[in-house]
């Protein structure tokens, strides 16, 4: 029948039409994917603009992303700066290593391998190779943002709708917002995420990690409201911007694809808390994870919620009733089995005090 067709080729005389942009592929698919996410105080350039001269650069914010292999959860966990860690021996680009510290702070694994590996890529696997060996965590990639490319994220979206609890005023970071609802641009919204000084402030890191995880949990939320998961050409269009203002070992295509396999979370499955924690024994200043965190750590890489698995009250069977008498004599009613009663529900084992959803982040006052 093909045959009795009279045939056309017009292979090279016509342009080539539109076609559909096809959805982009998860490359991890069915694996669990690990991501650290560091952002630096970069002091060059634009970020010199921004946070003023420095010298150095460290890692003052630092999240370790997990997305479970069946796209159905994403759990992030903030590990403070000041957390006192043991930084293995590291190996810079210039085929130096490093000399391992039994007792360092966190973000000083990015400053070593950025001092003396002179560059980005040396400071980001001395963290990855730090985080790794004091969490049992494997890191499938690492993605470090600066300061232009936090507010580029944030302008890209459109602002963060944000409920702000009373006034902040921080001559550090030129902070100065009124309590009530806003919807932070790109400028104060790094402002709000960097402040530790001034009014409402404590000083403390751990304090700016729990503000941090709000507002990236309403930055979630806008993207999740704005569709950008489920329409690829807006996803595409929203990543072009994002790619441009983070450094990775991630693709374009693999980040795409990661995105878009995300697209149907729910989320009250995208959870955030910081590491269990307390003040360090050494140092009243730094922090140390207690033993709560190795059964944070075990859940991540067993890929299981890493809350655990909330305890099911068991509801025990009725006993078997026995030699009931006959109902024959007035005033012998047949009895019946006693009430069952649930048990108390027993508390979950939570490693976290702290949890929250991205679903618990309200936006409004």
């Amino acid at each position: 029948m093909s045959g009795n067709v009279e045939q056309l080729d017009l292979g090279g005389l016509v342009e080539a039409g539109p076609t559909a942009t096809p959805d982009p592929s998860d490359a991890h698919a069915g694996q669990p994917v690990n991501v650290l996410i560091l952002g630096s105080d970069q002091r060059d350039g634009v970020n010199e603009q921004i946070g003023g001269a420095e010298e150095g650069m460290r890692s003052d914010t630092t999240i370790l992303v997990h997305v479970s292999a069946d796209r159905s959860r994403v759990e992030m966990v903030s590990l403070p700066r000041d957390s006192l860690v043991e930084i293995p021996s590291c190996t810079l680009t210039n085929g130096q290593t490093t000399r391992a510290q039994k007792s360092a702070m966190l973000n000083s694994a990015f400053a070593t391998g950025w001092d003396q590996g002179g560059d980005l890529d040396s400071a980001a696997a001395c963290t990855v190779s730090t985080v790794q060996a004091n969490t049992g965590v494997p890191i499938t990639n690492v993605v470090v943002v600066d300061f232009a490319g936090f507010q580029n994220m944030v302008n890209a979206i459109g602002g963060v709708p944000m409920c702000i609890a009373e006034d902040h005023y921080d001559t550090y970071t030129g902070l100065n917002i009124t309590a009530g609802q806003h919807v932070l641009d790109g400028v104060t919204a790094l402002q709000y995420a960097r402040a530790r000084h001034g009014t409402g402030f404590d000083g403390s890191d751990t304090m700016r990690a729990g503000r941090q995880q709000t507002l990236v949990a309403n930055v979630a939320n806008e993207v999740l409201s704005k569709n950008l998961l489920t329409d690829a050409g807006q996803l595409l269009q929203f990543l072009s911007a994002a790619t441009q203002s983070v450094t990775t070992n991630l693709s374009v295509v693999d980040l795409t694809g990661l995105a878009f396999s995300l697209r149907g979370i729910d989320r009250e499955n995208i959870t955030f808390m910081t590491v269990p924690w307390a003040p360090a024994r050494s140092d009243k200043n730094r922090i140390e994870w207690t033993s709560a965190a190795d059964e944070l750590w075990a859940n991540i890489a067993a890929d299981v919620p890493m809350l655990g698995v909330p305890d099911v009250p068991q509801v025990p069977e009725a006993p078997e009733v026995t030699d009931v008498p006959a109902a024959t004599e007035p005033g012998n009613a047949t009895p019946t089995a006693p009430p069952v009663t649930e048990p108390t529900p027993t508390e979950s084992k939570t490693p976290g005090v702290d949890a929250f959803t991205a679903a618990d982040a309200s936006t409004s006052c």
